[in-house]
């Protein structure tokens, strides 16, 4: 009986721990540009770029406008998507077509929180998207973090496309 309780109480803890901040955007930011964090830019979504992010999201985006950040052929972009029910936060740091690094920011989820460690999110180093706005390389899932991943892998593909139409 103790047992049972014991792998209970980890099951349960370890689900309340997955939840939170992994780091916050500006930390993000000052990672990312080596403290010289240059100013805030946006993209407004036309016509034709809402289309193709309702393409990768398979709904409407909640947005008409993405923030990011530019220095030279380096971009960074702090986006959302749901997972099963809740949004997670990413931070994408694209250079020349192709992502420098992927990071769960924030995990609200409880299920599905493994796509925040580093090695799932390495997957995405180096990865760019073809003329169809799909990923260049294939991303290994995760057993049980399905939606996470696919949600993952989405923001991936908006960052790289904006990343094309600056």
């Amino acid at each position: 009986m103790k047992r049972i309780l014991l792998i209970i109480a980890v099951f349960f803890f370890q689900a309340a721990s997955a939840k939170g901040v992994y780091q916050t955007p500006e930390a993000f930011l000052n990672h990312a540009f080596n403290g010289n964090i240059p100013p805030l830019s946006s993209v407004w979504l036309t016509k034709e770029k809402k289309q193709a992010i309702t393409d990768i999201l398979q709904h409407n985006p909640s947005f008409i406008r993405v923030k990011y950040w530019q220095n030279g052929s380096k971009t960074a972009w702090i986006l959302d998507e749901i997972g099963k029910e809740k949004p997670i936060t990413v931070g994408v740091i694209v250079e020349t077509g192709k992502i420098q690094q992927l990071k769960v920011l924030s995990f609200r989820e409880s299920r599905g929180w493994e796509v925040k460690h580093a090695f799932f999110t390495r997957q995405f180093d180096n990865i760019g998207i073809n003329d169809k706005q799909q990923l260049d390389k294939p991303i290994d899932g995760i057993s049980g973090a399905t939606l996470s991943v696919r949600a993952l892998k989405k923001i991936a593909r908006i960052a790289l496309y904006l990343e094309q139409q600056l």
